[in-house]
C-alpha cells in the first residue's frame, strides 16, 4: 500500500488516538486535499532527523495510519483537520515523486491482545495507572479525572501509551513493540519509574514549602 506521510517532531500517533492538525505548508495542503479527494489515509511518523518545516525530514520506520474525520477550511487556504489513528504500519520504501513524502508500507497487526498473559498484565496495569493520575494531580495541583478504563487489553495498552506524559522517543519505543504483552510490559516499567519520580517531586515540594514557611511562617521570605 502506498500512502502520503506526515512527519511530526514531537507527536507519536497511536491507534484510537484523536489528533488535531493545523495544515499550513503548501505541500501538506496538497497532500491533505489528495487524501480528502481520494479518501486516503496518511501516515503519521515521528521525525528521526530534520524538522517539520523546510527540507524533507527523515522519519522513523514505524508509524500509524490517520483517517481524516473533520476538515475546516480557512480563508487563507490553510486547514484545521481532526484525524483518528487506525493501524500501525512499517515503511518499506520511501518515495519522493510528490512535493511531500510518500511510502510503500505494510500494516502491522497488533498481536496477542486476547492471551492470558495480556489479560494478567492489563490487570496489573489498572492500579498503577490510577496511582499515576492521582500523583500527576498532586504534582500539578490539578483535578485530573480518569474515565472508566477499557477491559480489553489492546485498547488499554494504547490508551496508556496515549496518556503517559513521557518523551516522544519513549512513546515511539512503545509503538514499535510487536504485540500487546510487550507494550504492556514496557508501560508497566515506565509507570513504575514515573510514579517513583512523581512521589519524589511531591515530597520535595512539601519539604520546600515547609522550609520556606519556617516554624512561625516568618523566618524565610515568601
Amino acid at each position: 500500500m502506498e500512502i502520503p506521510l506526515f512527519p511530526l517532531k514531537n507527536v507519536v500517533l497511536f491507534p484510537g488516538m484523536v489528533l488535531p492538525l493545523h495544515i499550513f505548508e503548501v505541500r501538506y495542503r496538497e497532500m491533505i486535499n489528495r487524501c480528502i479527494d481520494e479518501r486516503l489515509p496518511f501516515g503519521v511518523v515521528l521525525i528521526k532527523e530534520g524538522q517539520e518545516v523546510g527540507p524533507t525530514a527523515i522519519p522513523h520506520d514505524i508509524g500509524t495510519l490517520a483517517r481524516i474525520h473533520r476538515v475546516e477550511r480557512l480563508e487563507d487556504g490553510c486547514m484545521n483537520i481532526v484525524t483518528i489513528g487506525t493501524e500501525r504500519f512499517q515503511i518499506e520504501k520511501i518515495e519522493q515523486q510528490h512535493n511531500y513524502l510518500t511510502a510503500t508500507v505494510r500494516t502491522i497487526p497488533t498481536t496477542n491482545g486476547g492471551t492470558r498473559v495480556a489479560t494478567e498484565l492489563a490487570h496489573k496495569m489498572r492500579p498503577r495507572l490510577y496511582e499515576y493520575v492521582e500523583l500527576l494531580s498532586k504534582a500539578n495541583n490539578a483535578d485530573l479525572k480518569l474515565d472508566r478504563l477499557p477491559e480489553e487489553p489492546t485498547a488499554l495498552a494504547f490508551l496508556v501509551a496515549i496518556a503517559l506524559q513521557i518523551s516522544p522517543t519513549q512513546k515511539q519505543t512503545l509503538l514499535e513493540r510487536p504485540g500487546v504483552p510487550e507494550i504492556l510490559v514496557g508501560e508497566l516499567n515506565l509507570l513504575a519509574h514515573e510514579n517513583m519520580m512523581l512521589r519524589y517531586m511531591i515530597d520535595t515540594q512539601r519539604e520546600a514549602q515547609a522550609m520556606n514557611a519556617g516554624m512561625t511562617g516568618g523566618i524565610f521570605p515568601n
